[in-house]
């Protein structure tokens, strides 16, 4: 009997133990669950103050189709004007940034070039008209839409342009190429690439990149980028490259 009574006291201190064990596991877990609770609260707390005060960041962007008008820029295979593609493509990157709730500013939006018709050097006067609009923006940043072209058709694939002492500019150039060549599969991939003699580049006082989205030189890249289907690839690589830089500021 004695031996039974001791057996049901050691069970009933067990019992008690692994009881508390389980209230200070629960507690704990209560305890970890409001601090989570707290810490979102707080962060909900502080997106609505920031919405309500306006301190959300609003972006503007503006988006250059090149070329235009008198001036075709290059002509591909099957006599595909460079400026058409440009344009195409320009309009679904607005298309895209706007959907995201970002501000776009389109230096053309119609196969009309940024000169007077009785302009003498019109290409001249094109260029120092998006450059000031550019530098009157007062945009986040610019990204100027073109194709590329070279005497061997071989050579494909797009290729971003930023300025080569730009700090900005080399980051948005390189996430803007690493959207392109994931998005678009690129068998081999190219690098961004410094330049210094580029119009666009040495005269733009932001931050602002060259995407030279395919060679038209290429038989097959010019067939797709005549394609709708391909044309919203590269405006979507574009896009993404465009708010994956947004996001790292």
């Amino acid at each position: 009997m004695h031996t039974l009574v001791k057996s049901m006291q050691r069970g009933f201190f067990m019992g008690k133990r692994q009881l508390e064990r389980i209230m200070t596991a629960l507690i704990l877990a209560g305890a970890f669950y409001v601090g989570r609770l707290g810490a979102q609260m707080m962060e909900m707390h502080e997106r609505i103050t920031q919405a309500v005060s306006g301190e959300v960041k609003e972006y503007r962007i503006v988006v250059d189709a090149g070329h235009g008008g008198f001036d075709s820029g290059k002509v591909g295979i099957g006599n595909i004007l460079e400026k058409e593609i440009n344009l195409a493509i320009a309009r679904k990157v607005q298309e895209n940034l706007e959907a995201a709730g970002i501000e776009v500013v389109m230096t053309r939006e119609s196969d009309q070039g940024l000169y007077d018709e009785n302009e003498e050097n019109k290409k001249q006067q094109d260029m120092k008209k998006r450059c000031e609009m550019i530098n009157e923006s007062g945009a986040d940043l610019a990204v100027s839409i073109h194709q590329n072209s070279y005497t061997e058709e071989y050579v494909c694939g797009p290729q971003v342009f930023y300025y080569e002492s730009s700090v900005e500019g080399k980051k948005l150039a390189e996430a803007v190429q690493s959207s392109l060549n994931d998005l678009l599969e690129v068998d081999r991939p190219r690098k961004v690439k410094g330049n210094t003699s580029y119009y666009l580049l040495k005269r733009s006082s932001g931050t602002l990149v060259i995407v030279e989205c395919g060679f038209l030189t290429n038989p097959e890249e010019a067939q797709k980028l005549q394609t709708k289907e391909y044309q919203e690839k590269v405006a979507a690589a574009v896009s993404e490259g465009i708010r994956t830089y947004l996001n790292a500021q």
